[in-house]
């Protein structure tokens, strides 16, 4: 992993720690957890206030996020908002955190001037043992601490001007008065300064969890859709009446489900033209065929000449994989006729073909999905399914390493939204990726 630390493919765009008084704010909020004070003198944090440094330190990379629920944050400044979430066993945990994030600016705010909000993000379960125990957690609350304790005296301080405003003889009580001012000089004007966050129950959407190999759960009006491994403890035994189950190898009824629920941009001139995710995609299966047979290449010094030449040499190869003659085949059928019948397409095959419906909330769920059933797409992969590419990445040869990080940073992060834009066609920038 040392080439993608370096490339800033893992862990990258992280927050630096190293002010004393932010570090000893941190230290009280992992004793808060009741793990031991950190004794490094800087260290990097994410959104949710994760840092790798600290996980090696402890020896445990999930310690804000024990049983991989219930997970705990550590906010030391607004800024963390911009940050990416590196380490998380929910794909929706960014979008919850910016959401608490944006419904308590004002009191972030306040706070991080002289303490540090942690706590937990509390589902509806303390541990995962079936796919039930997913399916229960209809919406999380955030249960908010502060590292020096602004917010018990912030509510202390509230308490006592109640006092002083309800009783008549409240005025005279010099300890009171003189512990107003002491309180004060702490957090300021309450009047003025919302020091509690004031929103902390959201609603759990659409979402896929890393237990048990990896389960997504889809949400509509009045179905729940689970698409996972059917070994999984719990497929078609939790909740039969109004969960659809459907097996992560079944790639036509995962397409039928994502079509006919809009969840999907079918092949269409307009877009599939303008984006090159056609040729993009035929481009990552031939360069991974050539990583199977010729590992050792240096994949960065070949040119087009070199791979169609490699090609005619290796046309069984090709041929027999077949993606790539499929989508080359299927570039000429759109720019001829404008549309590709899906009917025609075998069903594995389908969703080289696709991307998310780029207006449905749920499409960087869908696209994390479909990169995982076109897993020769690595640049897909490491944009919307990370722990995918990482697990992928392990098994790469170490020339093909080479060109993944040669080629991600090339192409990815040099404008990550224009290449978000372009291929997926994502209108919004997002920390997930």
């Amino acid at each position: 992993m040392k080439r993608l630390l370096e490339a800033e493919l893992i862990y990258g765009r992280l927050l630096d720690i190293s002010e004393p008084h932010l570090i000893a704010r941190y230290n009280k909020a992992l004793a808060g957890f009741g793990l031991r004070p950190t004794g490094l003198s800087s260290f990097q944090i994410d959104m949710t206030g994760f840092s790798p440094e600290i996980a090696d330190e402890l020896g445990d990379r999930d310690y804000l996020d024990p049983n991989r629920v219930n997970r705990r944050f550590i906010i030391m400044t607004p800024a963390q908002e911009e940050l990416p979430v590196v380490h998380t066993s929910f794909s929706n945990t960014a979008a919850l955190m910016h959401e608490f994030f944006a419904a308590n600016a004002r009191a972030i705010n306040a706070v991080t001037i002289r303490d540090a909000l942690y706590g937990e993000i509390e589902d509806s379960v303390s541990v995962v043992t079936d796919i039930d125990d997913l399916l229960s957690i209809n919406e999380v609350r955030f249960r908010v601490l502060s590292a020096e304790d602004m917010l018990g005296k912030a509510g202390e301080l509230r308490s006592l001007v109640d006092r002083l405003k309800t009783v008549p003889t409240a005025w005279a009580d010099d300890t009171l008065l003189n512990r107003m001012v002491e309180l004060a000089k702490l957090t300021g004007d309450i009047r003025e300064n919302a020091l509690v966050p004031d929103k902390l129950v959201f609603r759990h959407d659409a979402f896929w969890a890393n237990h048990f190999g990896g389960v997504y759960i889809f949400l509509d009006d009045k179905t729940t859709t689970v698409i996972c491994d059917p070994s999984v403890p719990g497929f078609r035994r939790s909740r039969p009446w109004q969960v659809s189950y459907i097996g992560l190898s079944d790639h036509q009824r995962i397409f039928d489900f994502l079509a006919s629920t809009n969840r999907l941009q079918l092949p269409q001139a307009s877009w599939v033209e303008t984006s090159g995710l056609y040729q993009h995609r035929a481009d990552m299966v031939i360069r991974a065929l050539v990583n199977e047979t010729e590992p050792t290449v240096d994949q960065n010094a070949i040119d087009a000449i070199w791979l169609q030449t490699w090609m005619h040499r290796n046309a069984a190869t090709v041929a027999k994989n077949g993606i790539y003659p499929f989508l080359q085949n299927a570039i000429r059928t759109v720019m001829a006729t404008g549309v590709i019948k899906m009917q025609d397409v075998p069903p594995a095959q389908r969703f080289q073909l696709v991307r998310a419906a780029p207006e449905h909330p749920d499409q960087w769920l869908v696209n994390r999905l479909i990169s995982q059933l076109t897993p020769d797409d690595f640049v897909s992969r490491f944009v919307f399914d990370k722990q995918g590419f990482y697990a992928a990445y392990e098994r790469y040869s170490e020339k093909f390493r080479e060109y993944v990080v040669a080629t991600l940073t090339g192409a990815y992060l040099k404008d990550k939204t224009a290449f978000r834009r372009r291929l997926y066609g994502l209108k919004e920038d997002t920390a997930n990726a």
